[in-house]
This record gives structure tokens, sequence and C-alpha cells, in this order.
């Protein structure tokens, strides 16, 4: 049964991989307007040559993305191709179609950048690319592309960490000194580091099972919201931020994991089980559930069903069908992420103040990441912040997800300090795991912080 549905499943992906490529091909003999999965901005018109001008690549997961940054922090172009549509279709990224896609549109979306830009190759003072971490398959393309054009063209090749591009965005369009606080949220992560110089970090806590942005997505695809009809073109997580706003986030309770626990670590494996077994209660209440496959099955194996290669086997839901409760769900959902970040980024902003770390009153937090677009979790870290004493300070949303120009951005900053800009390519590889500087999350559990719980429950949050 299941070897059926895996190919009957793949089948239906190339079908999607051909109508996309179609699309792709109308879309660019399209004078006025482009396709949705491809975005392109101009900002000069007028040619000039500064000191430094760094080509940046990223390919670390589900965005073909490129761009041009100079060593004034300008962007003079960028490009970017969306797979969005396609895995919304497949029910989640499947890493061989992920990489399909950017092979084919990775020479374009560079070529794109550069026209846009006004620069040529061989303009370029170096070449910044993702090569850790993120999906092996997707790091391969921007990699294995990247080298081929820094040979070519015999320019330097600027090897980058995902994570510390988004944590250095924001010295793109701020004015911040070393160092600051930074939470990274994402899709596939969740850390909390200080950043102490362009590669000098201090790991004070991660998430020891998924990543919030995963599990917004987990749920979102268990509440089928692509059949919503406001949110059918939209990822998950925005679907659940999109829908929470209609609905009152008290209406169920998914408890706060680790909210006794000394260190700076997540946890959001726990939210996700609960909100799955409400989910399944409310199916059972509403006589929707109607899966002839596991009629039986536990709520523990209804959690392992979850993987998206599976996802078509485990659901029977007709159709069209949602619970009537979907915006309460999602409400509960989004405010129980959001509270377990703020206490867990309370007790971080609080050790490094008692550590001496951080000194206010110009102590600043910077939130990145795919997940620091959503809109509810940044006003529960104002709170945060506000009670404390900090600065905080996040990119606007089109920086916060996989971007190009974080990248190039990343390339300048080490260009500067004169870090890992390689003239040699031999060994290169990309790291589909990579840990962010040193970790010190163990000397943040010893150390006694006490948190006001009172304003930190957030019960006040519209």
């Amino acid at each position: 049964m299941v070897s059926v549905q895996f190919f009957s499943r793949h089948a239906s992906v190339q079908k999607i991989l051909a109508i996309s490529s179609v699309t792709r091909c109308t879309s660019n003999s399209v004078k006025h307007g482009r396709s949705v999965w491809l975005r392109s901005i101009f900002f000069n018109s007028v040619k000039y040559y500064p000191t430094k001008l760094v080509l940046g690549i990223e390919t670390s997961c589900d965005d073909t993305a490129a761009a041009v940054v100079d060593d004034t922090g300008k962007i003079l172009g960028e490009a970017l191709h969306s797979q969005n549509e396609v895995h919304l279709k497949t029910g989640g990224i499947i890493p061989p179609v992920a990489q399909q896609l950017h092979r084919e549109n990775i020479e374009r979306i560079v070529k794109e950048t550069l026209c846009v830009s006004g620069i040529s190759l061989k303009e370029l003072s170096a070449v910044a690319t993702t090569v850790k971490p993120g999906l092996a398959l997707s790091l391969g393309v921007g990699l294995e592309y990247s080298l081929k054009l820094v040979d070519k063209y015999k320019k330097p090749f600027i090897p980058i960490h995902h994570m510390e591009a988004h944590a250095l965005t924001i010295r793109l369009i701020n004015q911040v000194e070393f160092p600051f606080l930074v939470l990274l949220i994402s899709g596939g992560h969740c850390i909390l580091v200080v950043a102490q110089g362009v590669s000098d970090f201090l790991l004070l806590g991660q998430s020891v099972d998924i990543a919030p942005g995963d599990m917004l997505d987990k749920v979102a695809r268990r509440l089928s919201l692509t059949k919503h009809p406001e949110c059918c073109r939209m990822s998950g997580g925005k679907a659940i931020e999109h829908l929470a706003q209609q609905g009152n986030r008290l209406h169920y309770e998914l408890g706060a994991p680790m909210r006794h626990h000394p260190n700076c670590n997540f946890s959001f494996s726990g939210l996700h089980s609960n909100a799955t077994r409400i989910i399944m209660q409310k199916e059972k209440e509403e006589g929707i559930f109607q899966s002839k496959i596991y009629t039986n099955c536990t709520p523990d194996l209804w959690l392992y069903l979850q993987k998206p290669l599976l996802l078509t086997i485990s659901l029977g839901l007709q159709e069209g069908h949602l619970l009537s409760c979907v915006t309460d769900i999602a409400a509960a959902v989004q405010h129980a992420v959001a509270l377990h970040i703020a206490q867990r980024t309370h007790r971080a902003i609080l050790f490094c103040i008692k550590s001496g770390i951080l000194s206010q009153p110009n102590a600043t937090l910077v939130v990145s990441g795919g997940v620091a677009s959503n809109q509810y979790i940044r006003r529960a870290l104002q709170i945060v912040t506000d009670a404390t004493n900090f600065n905080l300070l996040c990119p606007p949303p089109r920086l916060c997800t996989d971007n190009g120009v974080m990248i190039a951005w990343n390339g300048i900053e080490r260009m500067r300090a004169g870090l890992g800009v390689l003239h040699s390519t031999d060994g290169i590889r990309y790291e589909p795991k990579a840990s962010l500087g040193i970790d010190i999350s163990e000397q943040v559990g010893e150390v006694s912080i006490k948190q006001n719980i009172e304003y930190m429950s957030l019960n006040t949050m519209t």
C-alpha cells in the first residue's frame, strides 16, 4: 500500500514540475509583470564602481535566490525563485524535487540579478554562497554552480553559514554594533546566540527537537489549510497567522514546554503533539474523520504519520472539509509558540545581563529567520524587551525569509574582516548539519535566573 502511494505521489510530482516549467517560460515572455515566483528589484539606474561587489547565492532549502551588494550596503539588484506553490501541492518539501527546481532556475536567477544590477561577472570582487546548514541536495546545487563561476572568472569564493547570514542581516539596514543578542527562528532552526563579531558567536540555547516553523507547517497540514479559500496559496506558517487573527487563542490550552528548565533551550514537539490530539478530538466530534486505513490507530501513530510522504495515506478527509473551530486552533497554536519563544528568550536576556555579556541601556535583541515575519510573535518579544530595557530590531519581512541579499552582505562583512575569503576552492564541501558558535548552554543552566512569570504570561496580548 505504501509503495503504491509513494510512486503515484511522485508521478503527480512530475506532472506538477512540468506545469511549473511551462509557467516559468510563459512568465519570461511577458514584458510587464512577472511570475509570483520571481522577484527582481531595481535599485539603481546609474552604473558606478564601488570598492567591493559581492554576488550572493542562496539554495539551502526551497528558495533559489541571488543578489549583488556593494561595500556600502547598497543592494544593486536581486532575484528570487520560490518553490512554495509546488511544495504546497506535494504536502511538504521533497528534497529531490527541490534539487531539480534549483537546477532549473539557478542560472536564470543569477543572470537576472546581474542584469538588474548592471554588473558583469568580471566586475565582481567575490562570490559568496551558502554551504551550511540546509538540505544536502539543495546546498549541492548552489555550491556546484558557484564553484564553476569562481573557477571560470578567477574570483575569490566566500563560503557562508546560513544562520550567520541571518544573524548579520540587521547590520545591512541598522548601525548595530557588536555584541548583540540574536534569536533565529525559522522552519529549520530555533537558536539563541550572542553575536560578538562577524564569525564570533556564543550559543545560549536551541531547539532540542523540531523548529517552530516546521511545527506550524505540520499543524497547518494536519488542519488541511490549503483547502481553506483564504489560505490556498499560503505557506503553513502564514496560513496559521492569518486564521489566528479571527480566532480565540484562549479556547484551547496547549501547555508551556520547558517552563521550569533552567536553560534557554526550546522544545516544540510537545506543542505539536497536543495540537494534533485536539484536532483529532474535534474531527471525531464533528464527524469529518473518515480514514478507512487507520481507523483504530493511536494518537502516537497518527503523529508519526504526519510526515509528508505518508500524508496521502494517513488522511481521509473529504475535499473541502475543514473543522469549524479551525481559527481557534490556529490562534491557540500561534499563542503557545509565541509564549514559549518569549519565555525562553527572556531567560537568555536575563542571563546576558547577569553575566555581563551585554550591558544596558544599549543592549539589543535581533530577531531574524522566516518565523520572525510573524507579527504576533514579534509583539510577544516586544513585551519582553520593553520589560528588560532591550532594543528589539527585526529585518523587514522580505529579508527575514531566505534571500540572496543576506548571503551577499555576509560576504561583504567577511571581506571587511578578512575572514574566510578563499582563493582556492580545493576541498570545499557543503555541510547539511552545522552548529553556530561556541556552545555555552550548560553555563546558562548553571546560573540562577528568576523570571517574572506574571508579566511573562502575555495574556493581555491582542
